[in-house]
């Protein structure tokens, strides 16, 4: 479990943290939390808000991979 998070979490080295890639990693948790908390507690929740935020944290992690794929934006 420990290799993939730090896989994921990680650049091309799989040793340097990207800010980027955490950055889409806490705002799925705190998207996911937030919905599963409202669901929990009886709140009325809006799929196509949350489907929205969702959408927005995945744009971000994509746009972020996208700009690690360019040459010389990694160490070697």
């Amino acid at each position: 479990m420990n290799e993939i998070l730090t896989h994921i979490l990680t650049g091309k080295d799989n040793e340097t943290h990207d800010i980027a890639r955490w950055a889409w990693a806490l705002g799925f948790i705190v998207v996911a939390s937030a919905a599963l908390y409202l669901i929990y507690s009886g709140h009325e929740i809006s799929l196509t808000e949350l489907a929205g935020a969702l959408g927005i944290v995945s744009g971000s992690g994509a746009a972020s991979v996208a700009a690690k794929q360019m040459s010389g934006s990694e160490p070697q």
